[in-house]
């Protein structure tokens, strides 16, 4: 019988144990089990015995076959021959034809499969065809060259699974550079990558979080609705089979994408997938304190950074997650961590200040306010600056809209809510919506960006600035990089928001980290 080698060499290796198997006697009511009076009398037409594929023909053969079942009858059902019980040279033979995907899924099986799908003359030749130089036409040795390569190519002296981890390294190496060239390209006002929706189409990047319980089990969700805004994403988690919420302790949101991209396909859900942690949350922090807002139905939380979780009011239980997520670093945020530990930017070189005496001078502030795609403030303020004398409690003021100038005051367009869905109800709740900010610094760098949800609220009313005649409100927003405080007035007349004060508090810390100063 002709074999065929799956690797240089292997197939000497493995001929003596296929002859032998091949010299065993065929078990009972198998395919060659036929050979008896059926193929005397059934003559040439029975099976044939040289070489090639053997064929069953003529009725005599089937015959033979129900009469050998009849006499059998209960005991064959315990002579079934599973995969695990063929020899490991067959199973090795079988694996060869898989390609990378349906390889590491075959590794899920047991421990055996792990270390025969590990093999590396298999993953070798999977490498090799993927990543060895291409034949030229009109390069007289390309060919010579590449026969050089693979001879170099060690096999033997490599433990089980390094062509594996070779191959893997490899791939997701080059689905980084293909995303740091579409990634290149930054926007004029946001300082953003312009292409980030395109990004995420070659990356096959999807969200998911995991509902941990406090036993330890895990529900890992797919997001159910994505909605992409001009520096921001929105992903959206609802449905019916959520996990009681007295029994969860934490919930991680995970970039996901698929370990080996195919860019002509549609990634498989079900396929080796790669999970990158962005953030871990605590579902014991929804109280009082964190709640934004409500409805007849729901009561909704912020959970920082950009988390909403929406509860039933009725039953306390979960109805809805929605993730806002800034396109600043967000690829590399939902590709380059583990499933334990999040992305870490690289270390940041401190810029020189030309003249940190003045303080800070030509920022850019890029501010929009959305909720469900639809946006009440979309605005960017130009040549932004401050003094040392603005400097308190380790935050530096840099002022955007002022009180005391009326030339700057800006309507919200049309209402103010923040919308959400189940697979059953949806709703607005009123006076919250999603900030999206983009702070850059005068070099266009993006010196401070988030995403989240931030409500209106009721406010006395500015205490240095003119006495309005509507209803104020305030939005007031922190985290570890700084502040936004935002001044509205409620305009009966005309039934609109206005916004009479914007100021950003820089913390003094990150100004020092990011210049190399020592305000």
């Amino acid at each position: 019988m002709r074999w065929v080698s799956m690797a240089t060499g292997r197939g000497r290796q493995l001929q003596p144990s296929w002859r032998g198997l091949m010299a065993r006697p065929p078990p009972l009511g198998g395919d060659g089990s036929a050979r008896g009076r059926a193929g005397k009398a059934a003559g040439g037409s029975g099976f044939r015995t040289g070489r090639g594929v053997r064929l069953v023909a003529g009725c005599a053969a089937l015959g033979h076959r129900a009469r050998l079942d009849e006499l059998c009858g209960k005991s064959c059902t315990g002579c079934s021959v599973s995969l695990d019980g063929l020899p490991s040279e067959i199973l090795l033979k079988m694996l060869s034809y898989l390609d990378a995907v349906a390889l590491l899924c075959a590794g899920c099986v047991n421990r055996r499969f792990y270390h025969l799908a590990n093999d590396n003359f298999i993953w070798i030749r999977i490498y090799s065809a993927a990543f060895s130089p291409k034949q030229s036409n009109w390069k007289v040795n390309s060919v010579e060259k590449t026969a050089v390569s693979m001879n170099s190519l060690s096999v033997g002296d490599k433990e089980a699974g390094y062509w594996k981890k070779e191959y893997i390294t490899k791939q997701i190496a080059s689905v980084k550079a293909a995303l740091a060239r579409v990634l290149k390209p930054l926007h004029p006002y946001t300082g953003l990558p312009v292409k980030t929706k395109e990004a995420l189409r070659i990356s096959g990047l999807g969200w998911v979080i995991i509902l941990k319980e406090n036993s330890g089990k895990e529900h890992i969700l797919e997001h159910v609705d994505l909605s992409f805004n001009d520096s921001s994403v929105t992903a959206m988690w609802y449905g019916k089979d959520w996990p009681r919420l007295v029994t969860l302790s934490t919930l991680d949101l995970c970039g996901v994408t698929p370990v080996f991209l195919n860019r002509s396909q549609t990634p498989m859900k079900n396929g080796p997938r790669w999970h990158s942690l962005i953030a871990k949350y605590n579902l014991s922090h929804l109280t009082e304190s964190t709640m934004l807002g409500c409805d007849r139905l729901i009561r909704i939380f912020c959970l920082h950074p950009g988390l909403v979780v929406g509860l039933w009011k009725r039953e306390e239980e979960l109805a809805f997650v929605m993730a806002n997520l800034h396109f600043h670093h967000l690829v590399e945020r939902s590709t380059l961590g583990s499933a334990a530990i999040p992305y870490e930017l690289p270390p940041h070189t401190p810029l020189s200040d030309d003249s940190p005496e003045c303080g800070l001078s030509g920022y850019q502030l890029h501010v929009d306010m959305h909720s469900g795609g639809v946006f009440c403030l979309c605005g960017t303020f130009r040549n932004l600056s401050t003094s040392k004398g603005y400097i308190e409690n380790e935050y530096m003021k840099l002022s955007v809209i002022s009180f005391k100038n009326s030339t700057e005051h800006l309507p919200l367009i049309g209402k103010v809510g923040l919308s959400w869905k189940t697979n059953i109800f949806d709703g607005c709740i009123k006076s919250c919506s999603v900030m999206d900010l983009t702070l850059l610094e005068e070099y266009g760098k993006p010196f401070w960006c988030f995403s989240s949800p931030v409500c209106m609220r009721p406010s006395p009313g500015p205490s240095d600035g003119p006495a309005f005649l509507g209803e104020t409100y305030r939005v007031d927003y922190a985290d570890a990089e700084g502040r936004v405080h935002l001044e509205l007035v409620w305009i009966e007349e005309t039934g609109e928001y206005f916004i009479v004060s914007l100021a950003l508090y820089l913390r003094v810390a990150k100004i020092n980290h990011w210049f190399g100063t020592k305000y």
